[in-house]
């Protein structure tokens, strides 16, 4: 019982932190519509938990401490020849060796099984969407639909959406905090992520680093619908009298602020690949994940 009770202490002291952070907003992180997101929010708590059991004896007795020995307090024992205590070395040595141990293994767990280039398992047939970080926008490619769009994503409840990220600008980093973990995106890079969600929502995307003038309003919607609204939308998108091919693009990718939501009804079906390729002299290349990726 007594676990129990400490872990609810435990929890209220791994959730300040992110309140002080987050502001009067919401928090995000901690409030997940995704599997993944929801795997990675226990990661982060569990985490916690271990660490705050060195931290929490240690602000404890060094406030006791302070206490017990002030100045006033007479009678405090005093050992000025004390030098050693072996069963304090072996708490001290014992319970953080522990703990990292712990982390180790779960961390190593939880970096195969959380790995966003792995795909989701799931019976429903994914939908793929390529991603270019743009100053300070992101273009969003359905590629198996012939259609884009600028600022804005949809995707059907309890669909696996394989993304494929890339920049044609500046590092940034592509971030649904509500559905899981942020991933770099690069020039002439391609990178990967897998997300779910598990509940209807128009959830905030962000860029997670800095990347200049345009950084703070370089935001997204992210939108999980049902599947008839889903294709009500891919229908709004085709009735778009713009097409997006190379003079479009260029058009798109010349920097700016606040960009308004913005609709394709055709695209280049190579154009994702030339931008990756335009960087690497026509050869494209897809980065190893543990070098260039994040988790939320």
């Amino acid at each position: 019982m007594k676990q129990k009770s400490g872990s609810g202490f435990c929890k209220r002291l791994a959730i300040f932190p992110a309140l002080l952070l987050s502001g009067c907003g919401q928090m995000d992180l901690l409030d997940p519509k995704g599997s993944i997101g929801l795997a990675e929010k226990n990661l982060i708590l569990t985490s916690t938990y271990a660490m705050l059991i060195v931290v929490v004896p240690v602000i404890f007795l060094t406030l006791l401490f302070a206490w017990k020995y002030r100045q006033s307090n007479t009678t405090a024992e005093y050992l000025p020849k004390w030098a050693h205590s072996t069963k304090i070395e072996i708490v001290i040595w014992l319970v953080p060796s522990l703990i990292i141990l712990y982390l180790g293994i779960l961390t190593y767990k939880s970096t195969h099984a959380l790995d966003p280039y792995k795909p989701l398992v799931s019976e429903v047939a994914p939908i793929n969407v390529e991603v270019v970080a743009l100053d300070w926008k992101w273009l969003f490619i359905y590629p198996d639909l012939g259609i884009a769009s600028v600022n804005r994503i949809e995707f059907p409840v309890g669909t696996p959406v394989n993304f494929k990220i890339t920049s044609d600008s500046v590092v940034n980093s592509f971030f649904i905090p509500r559905l899981g973990g942020q991933i770099y995106a690069m020039a002439g890079m391609q990178t990967k992520l897998h997300l779910i969600a598990d509940e209807a929502g128009d959830y905030a995307g962000i860029s997670a680093n800095f990347s200049g003038q345009g950084f703070s309003d370089m935001k997204f919607r992210a939108v999980a619908t049902s599947p008839e609204e889903f294709a009500a939308w891919i229908a709004k998108v085709k009735s778009s009298p713009t097409q997006l091919d190379g003079v479009n693009y260029a058009a798109v990718a010349v920097p700016t602020e606040k960009h308004p939501v913005e609709y394709f009804s055709r695209v280049d079906a190579n154009l994702f690949q030339s931008i990756v390729a335009k960087y690497n002299n026509g050869h494209a290349r897809n980065i190893p994940d543990p070098i260039c990726r994040t988790k939320g």
